[in-house]
Parts: structure tokens; sequence; C-alpha cells
């Protein structure tokens, strides 16, 4: 089933009996819940004299949330902080906040992301709930699963794609390969931004409220 189609007629009424221990309900982003660090990082960026690698490091925590309703749709899912700085350095390299949404009924992963330079991006894909590995896309000319920038980002460094994916690996640990689609100002061809790390799990996840009021 598509992100857009297949909607029931009634739009309104919530499912019932829902399972409200979050954890045990993530489907494919299970493997994700947690408190990371990744030490190997590698950003491939762009500058004025042509693209930039950067090694950084990576804390990344992801932490269940309670069931999400929208009339019938039902999603898990869970809220994430990414902090990254350069090795041996406390300045901010980059910080990034959202969710991972998983619906078990459609096999949907949603992924968001906002940045603290005036951008924001909704990205999504398809998995079943056992799968190792997924992507998630989006793209500029999107109305649901789409990018979003401020007017500086806009005339300098248009991002027209995203695309993340995510594979868990069998030691436990997670990776990913992001590829930011960059029109850059000046510049005929587009700017593949790139990212790259594998994080290793430092602490387990808390559950989600529901769940621990509910024992």
């Amino acid at each position: 089933m598509s992100a857009d189609s297949g909607f029931p007629a009634d739009i309104y009424t919530e499912p019932s009996d829902v399972d409200v221990d979050t954890l045990k309900n993530l489907g494919p982003l299970a493997g994700l819940a947690g408190i990371w660090e990744g030490t190997r990082g590698l950003d491939v960026k762009p500058k004025a004299d042509g693209p930039r690698k950067q090694a950084y490091v990576e804390r990344i925590e992801l932490q269940p949330i309670d069931p999400a309703t929208n009339g019938p749709q039902l999603l898990y899912g869970l809220r994430y902080h990414t902090f990254i700085t350069k090795p041996n350095n406390v300045k901010t390299y980059h910080d990034q906040v959202g969710y991972w949404l998983w619906e078990p009924a459609t096999g949907g992963i949603i992924h968001t992301l906002t940045i603290p330079r005036g951008q924001v991006v909704m990205a999504y894909g398809q998995a079943s709930a056992d799968a190792k590995s997924f992507e998630v896309v989006a793209t500029a000319d999107s109305t649901s699963f789409g990018i979003r920038s401020a007017p500086f980002l806009e005339h300098a460094f248009r991002t027209v794609e995203f695309r993340m994916q995510v594979t868990i690996n069998d030691d436990g640990s997670w990776s990913y390969d992001e590829d930011t689609v960059m029109m850059i100002k000046g510049q005929a061809e587009p700017f593949h931004h790139t990212d790259r790390n594998t994080l290793t799990r430092v602490a387990a996840p808390t559950p989600n409220p529901l769940a621990l009021a509910r024992g």
C-alpha cells in the first residue's frame, strides 16, 4: 500500500485494543531504540574550493513515545536528538531533532528532521516488520514527504532530495548512509552532501510513559 492510498471511509474512529508498549511494536525501527555513540563519522560537505571531508563524533538518543493515532491510523515511534562534534572538540558541529515513526498496517516508515539552520525534512519509506535495512526519501517537490528551507538556504544551497539508508548490523550496532542533494548557487551540477556513521549502544531505551504506567 502506498503512503497516500487505501484510506478507510471512516476517518475519525480510533483503533481499539492498542498495545501501549511501543518497544514491542516498532517493527524495523526496534534496532534503533536506545542511546548510541559513533566515533568514525564522515561528512563530505560543499566549500568554495570544492568538496571537503570532515570526521565527526556523534551521540544520538532515540526514546519510545506513546502510540499515536490520526483517526484510524496507528503509529509507533521514537523521538530522537542527535548531537555531533568534531573529534576532540566541544563546539556543536551538527544538532538535529525529530521522530522515527512506524505504521504496522502499511509497512510505512516516516523520518522527520529539524536542524537549527532553518530546515525541516519529512522522508518516507516502506519495509517489512523484520527488515534489517530500509531507506527513506524526501524530495523538494513532494507535498507530503518533502523539504522546506529558510530563504537563504533556498537561494544558496537548495536541497532537492534527501535519502537515508539504515542498516541494523549483526553485532547490534546500526549504520546509516545519507545523501543530501543540493543545487548550489553558481554551480550547474547537483552536489551530493553525504554523511555516514556506525552507532554502538551505550544505554538501553526508557519505556514509553503508558507502558511504564501499566507496568
